[in-house]
């Protein structure tokens, strides 16, 4: 599982990512907001963790375009006792849950495993498309290189590879993918469809999904 770690304190960050990934979570750091946003934008994760007091941009203007986007990832905002207004906005505004410093980092994790929970057991274990092999234990996809998917990014393509022979429309991929979770619109799928193709091209694949914002999407080989 992959998160995003947006805390401006160093030591701080640097603390916390070194707990969750030896917990075995993947996971990029950012130092202010802007910079959460432009990764954000770049890559799908399970989870963003957002100090809410940050430089740039701080957690809630972070928040808020990110739900502007329909960005549905769960957030865990982080505050200081005297934010309580800023955790009532940040609740409004989108966030799931919310840590007040200080804390334990066994409340920390306890969170985000809660926060990250999410269906693990795959009928079946390797699928392959064209020159793609998505692996369903490492959540690797890969053809000339390799890199890793979120989970969410894993359970929409790994659905348009069984459905390889038939188109599927947006309202179909919200039922079954999103299985209708609040807040997951047709921008959504949008979003998700994006970030794969830019996976797709990281690792030099000549597959391609075809189709267009709110449309009906399938899986393509370019041939050259």
């Amino acid at each position: 599982m992959k998160i995003l770690l947006a805390e401006d304190t160093q030591d701080l960050n640097r603390v916390l990512t070194v707990a969750l990934e030896h917990t075995g979570y993947e996971v990029d750091s950012a130092f202010d907001g802007e910079e959460a946003l432009d990764l954000i934008m770049k890559n799908g994760y399970d989870l963003l963790i957002l100090d809410i007091m940050m430089p740039k941009k701080d957690g809630l203007e972070v928040l808020q375009e990110v739900r502007r986007l329909n960005n549905i990832t769960p957030v865990l905002m982080l505050t200081a006792k005297a934010e309580i207004d800023d955790r009532v906005a940040g609740l409004d505004a989108g966030a799931d849950d919310y840590l007040t410093k200080p804390f334990a980092m066994k409340e920390l994790l306890a969170r985000v495993r809660a926060m990250t929970r999410r269906r693990t057991e795959y009928s079946t274990k390797e699928l392959h498309f064209g020159d793609l092999t998505l692996n369903a234990d490492s959540f690797e996809l890969s053809s000339e290189n390799a890199i890793r998917l979120s989970v969410k990014e894993f359970e929409l393509l790994q659905t348009l590879i069984l459905q390889k022979d038939r188109e599927l429309d947006t309202s179909w991929l919200l039922e079954h993918v999103w299985q209708n979770a609040t807040g997951a619109m047709d921008d959504t799928v949008w979003l998700y469809i994006s970030y794969l193709q830019g996976k797709l091209k990281a690792v030099s694949s000549g597959v391609r999904i075809a189709g267009s914002r709110g449309g009906k999407f399938r899986l393509i080989e370019q041939k050259e």
